[in-house]
């Protein structure tokens, strides 16, 4: 569709150039305003070896844009009475609840459904793909939840973004509905909003119309996640472009509301600020922007894979640019189409920016061990048993790490902030999932009295295009 097509003419020359001059496949693009969309086109190949061209209804993988859409469906839920948004979220997960490694019972009551949401509950950053070229698959998310589902924070007490908490919440929209997590999102959200290209994963009759995933030119397998609900989804611009429209309370003529205006409005509220201006609520996050309107949005990004959905409550309007590569096209065409639509945008933005340049960062400061000296022993927490851990912080800002009885290696980079170490280093935890990849592991430690407490992350390494992010509980005591 082309309608009002002249007025975004140069949008659509600086896609093309950025697409050619940068090697991206394709972009999709959709803005909806007054129940209807105002432009929508595609760009660029879906899939470059089939010679299939991408359109505004060619379906995207759209990384952490599935958290909107899962929240969503957590919305309808409450609706129907069948879950407590601000209720325990382990009331819903039967035999195989989430663990809290700090804060006993106490702090598994307070992981509510809305802290898992909004990444406040407890949980560890986490990510796991699974490409077909690979024999791993996917586990049932019972597995998942008995090898990763440890809160190592105490509930309310950090924002840390983890893909887990939506495989969480997808693994409650299946046990309260009955169906998949795949088969209600279709028939609840979907179909509903005429959502007619959007799936979890790849769905029967839909495959021809998906892109390809690409990252340097290359051609990525297909590769599923042990998160569904933060990572799986598929859907065109077209389609995100209804779903904002919804959002923002003018729905097309043909969309049956899923929510009242008042779920609407406490999906997209701010519940945990990120930081001055932005926060974070049900699957979006809330933000004045440079020119002082209220932007409520959630972007995604993975390998192959560059999206955003961006919502203007007060204007009426939606924006959904999605890249089958690698890339910030998405977010630079959002800030060219609000150019676009709303007059005097373009000024503004760039005045308050001028404003609020911000100053030269100061050099990082060298590492001061302060009240962490000394040698600090524990155990990590894996499937195959507990590994011990030993780190010794010397005078001379030095950290020495000791995995079980593996060579001494140094923590990399270490950083004490606001009570919470982290850096870098070398290990084995023995652990089934990470032997598919090589890794590094990060520490992700606060200290608690006499205790440091957290987790270990094995994050595959950077040259490792699909691999993972797995956190594994620890904690020591001074020797």
């Amino acid at each position: 569709m082309q309608a009002e097509g002249a007025r975004f003419e140069g949008v659509s020359g600086f896609i093309r150039s950025f697409l050619v001059e940068h090697g991206v496949p394709s972009l999709a693009v959709a803005v909806s305003g007054g129940g209807r969309i105002l432009w929508e086109e595609g760009f660029g190949w879906a899939d470059r070896e089939a010679r299939v061209p991408a359109t505004a209804h060619t379906a995207y993988s759209i990384a952490s844009v599935s958290k909107p859409l899962t929240a969503a469906a957590v919305l309808v839920l409450a609706a129907r009475g069948l879950l407590d948004v601000d209720g325990p979220v382990n009331a819903y997960l039967g035999p195989t609840p989430l663990r809290a490694r700090v804060g006993g019972a106490q702090a598994e009551a307070a992981a509510t459904v809305r802290r898992v949401a909004n990444h406040t509950a407890g949980l560890p950053l986490h990510s796991h793909l699974f490409p077909e070229d690979e024999p791993a698959r996917r586990p049932p998310m019972e597995e998942t939840l008995r090898r990763y589902g440890n809160l190592i924070t105490l509930p309310g007490e950090r924002h840390r973004y983890s893909n887990l908490g939506y495989g969480v919440l997808d693994h409650v929209i299946a046990r309260l509905s009955g169906r998949s997590y795949a088969d209600f999102m279709r028939a609840e959200v979907f179909l509903p909003l005429g959502m007619l290209r959007s799936s979890i994963g790849r769905a029967p009759g839909l495959e021809p119309f998906q892109a390809a995933r690409y990252t340097a030119g290359v051609r990525l397998p297909f590769y599923d996640f042990d998160h569904p609900g933060g990572s799986a989804a598929f859907a065109s611009a077209h389609d995100l472009a209804r779903f904002g429209a919804f959002q923002v309370g003018t729905p097309f003529p043909d969309q049956r509301a899923i929510l009242t205006p008042a779920a609407l409005s406490d999906g997209q509220r701010g519940t945990v600020e990120l930081r001055p201006g932005l926060s974070y609520g049900l699957g979006w996050t809330t933000r004045l922007d440079a020119a002082g309107r209220r932007r409520v949005s959630h972007g995604g990004g993975m390998p192959g894979v560059s999206t955003i959905l961006e919502l203007l409550p007060e204007e009426g309007l939606a924006v959904a640019a999605l890249a089958n590569g690698g890339s910030n096209l998405p977010e630079l065409v959002v800030e060219r189409l609000l150019e676009v639509l709303l007059p005097g945008y373009a000024e503004q933005r760039d005045r308050a920016r001028a404003a609020e340049a911000a100053p030269a960062a100061a050099a990082e400061a060298p590492f001061e061990p302060g009240e962490l000296g000394g040698t600090w022993r524990g155990m990590v927490a894996t499937e195959r048993g507990d590994v011990p851990l030993e780190l010794e912080f010397r005078a001379d800002g030095g950290v020495h790490a000791r995995l079980g009885a593996q060579l001494p290696t140094l923590l990399s980079d270490p950083q004490w902030r606001e009570g919470w170490l982290t850096g870098r280093m070398a290990g084995d935890l023995g652990a089934d999932d990470v032997r598919r990849r090589p890794y590094l592991l990060h520490t992700d430690l606060r200290l608690r009295g006499e205790a440091l407490t957290g987790a270990l992350v094995a994050v595959a390494l950077p040259e490792v295009v699909l691999g993972y992010a797995l956190a594994f509980p620890a904690e020591l005591h001074r020797a």
